[in-house]
């Protein structure tokens, strides 16, 4: 067994939106595809045009898309009855962009796709996402952080916006 530390740095916004707002922003800016219809499409596709033409319409419009969600504050208010917890876990990103980070570092399909993580507290929503870029960076690869990098800049920029 080998043991590597990775740091992460983890990118924190800070929103005077409420909750429902912020979610249906981020929702507005990636794609919700039919993962049912969207893995058996991609599975028949035979080599990356194909794939291409599978994922860019489902990436819209800024070329991620939702591959699931978890509502973390369902499983507290089961736990402990909270009427309040609000946490969500929205698991985002693009087959081929990680194709493009995996090719290069093959542990960062361990990272991706990635997950953008938001919490509703008192006054304020908070928006966490850990960036890509800090995982892949002790593995010394410059075109995997290339891609790392580009992924960081397209899911801050959902953030950003989402938290204005």
């Amino acid at each position: 067994m080998s043991i590597q530390e990775v740091h992460v740095q983890r990118v924190s916004i800070v929103s005077s939106e409420s909750f429902d707002t912020v979610v249906a922003r981020i929702d507005a800016e990636i794609g919700h595809p039919d993962m049912v219809a969207f893995r058996k499409s991609f599975s028949a596709a035979q080599n990356e045009a194909e794939m291409e033409k599978v994922v860019d319409p489902v990436t819209q419009p800024n070329g991620l898309m939702e591959f699931t969600r978890f509502d973390l504050g369902e499983v507290l208010r089961k736990e402990n009855g909270a009427s309040k917890a609000r946490i969500l876990r929205i698991v985002a990103g693009n087959p081929l962009i990680m194709k493009e980070m995996v090719k290069h570092v093959v542990d960062a399909g361990s990272y991706a796709p990635v997950t953008i993580l938001i919490e509703e507290r008192p006054g304020s929503v908070r928006i966490c996402y850990d960036r890509m870029a800090s995982y892949l960076a002790p593995y010394g690869n410059s075109d995997a952080l290339k891609v790392a990098q580009e992924l960081d800049a397209k899911v801050e920029g959902i953030l950003t916006a989402a938290a204005k």
